[in-house]
């Protein structure tokens, strides 16, 4: 398969080497020295576009693959307020497009787990919930997509809470969201249960990237041949 990396970064690298090691070729790396070089005739040479960049720049990233019908795995965070256009103009175009908040495959089995654990934890009012994500300085939003991606799970399962903060909060309307940056954690997110009683908590901890990393390459070869708005739910067969 070819592939085109949009967004030459850390992860941009770390699947690089995961693709090369799949038997893929990198046809086309585009990032800040080079963004002349994103050109449709330069895309038109890849299978799919793994697109990894930063809030500023997957909106208008994301939406000239689609135009151009390169199918396109996305994992940039901080853009969401704009996936309905994205999803919309996929459907216009008859394309083909992955975006989720975290593309490792065991933060995408954490998911489900902390659906079902907010449904068991629902009748007992007791217990104050809780998210925590701590990642990397260089991180650029605050909090992660994957903390709002759990809290939004949280809220649909428990309907006091309304909406979600990023910060400490004793408003029992108010899911308290808690960031913290320290180098050079690549990812831990943390949601407890806590009463005066005792405490529940679940955890991922990433050690690396190459977790983010395998599983985008692995969203790219399931969408290759495929028309349409997909997840990793869809990628795992959850």
């Amino acid at each position: 398969m070819n592939i085109a990396l949009i967004g030459y970064g850390k992860m941009g690298k770390a699947i690089e080497e995961i693709a090369l090691n799949r038997n893929h070729k990198i046809v086309l790396k585009i990032d800040e020295p080079n963004l002349n070089d994103f050109t449709r005739d330069n895309l038109s040479k890849a299978d799919v576009a793994i697109e990894f960049t930063g809030p500023h720049s997957a909106y208008e990233n994301v939406k000239r693959a689609i135009e151009w019908q390169t199918p396109v795995v996305s994992g940039s965070t901080g853009w969401a307020d704009r996936l309905d256009e994205i999803k919309k103009l996929c459907k216009e175009k008859n394309g083909s497009f992955i975006w989720t908040s975290n593309f490792s495959i065991g933060v995408n089995l954490f998911f489900e787990l902390n659906k079902k654990l907010a449904s068991l934890m629902a009748p007992h009012t007791d217990y104050k919930v809780s998210v925590e994500e701590t990642h990397h300085t260089s991180k650029k939003d605050a909090p992660s997509g994957t903390a709002i991606t759990l809290a939004e799970q949280i809220m649909e399962q428990l309907p006091s809470k309304k909406k979600w903060v990023n910060n400490e909060s004793n408003n029992a309307g108010e899911l308290s969201i808690i960031s913290k940056r320290i180098d050079p954690a690549a990812g831990t997110h943390n949601i407890r249960y806590s009463s005066p009683i005792d405490d529940i908590e679940i955890i991922h901890t990433a050690h690396n990237r190459a977790g983010f990393a395998a599983g985008a390459v692995l969203a790219a070869e399931y969408i290759r041949d495929k028309k349409g708005i997909f997840t990793m739910k869809d990628v795992l067969n959850l």
